[in-house]
């Protein structure tokens, strides 16, 4: 099983809100995660972003690929 993390959609048409989740690669985008590890709002301004960092280290050390997307907030949070 290939891990990913990935954001997952919520929210209202025009107001998304997104959820970093550990799932299964092969699931879709809305689908079944593993773990929820966070949260981030883009809509807000400033953008929110509220990550559970230690969970995320967990995973991406047991190899779970990150998107582009997802490493770019993960800098971001660490800051």
């Amino acid at each position: 099983m290939a891990v990913s993390l990935r954001l997952q959609r919520h929210g209202a048409t025009h107001r998304p809100f997104y959820k970093l989740v550990a799932a299964d690669s092969r699931n879709v985008r809305d689908g079944r995660c593993i773990e929820m590890l966070g949260t981030y709002d883009s809509v807000s301004n400033p953008h929110k972003v509220n990550f559970n960092l230690e969970r995320v280290d967990y995973w991406l050390a047991q190899g779970a690929q990150a998107s582009d997307t997802v490493k770019s907030l993960i800098a971001q949070a660490r800051k």
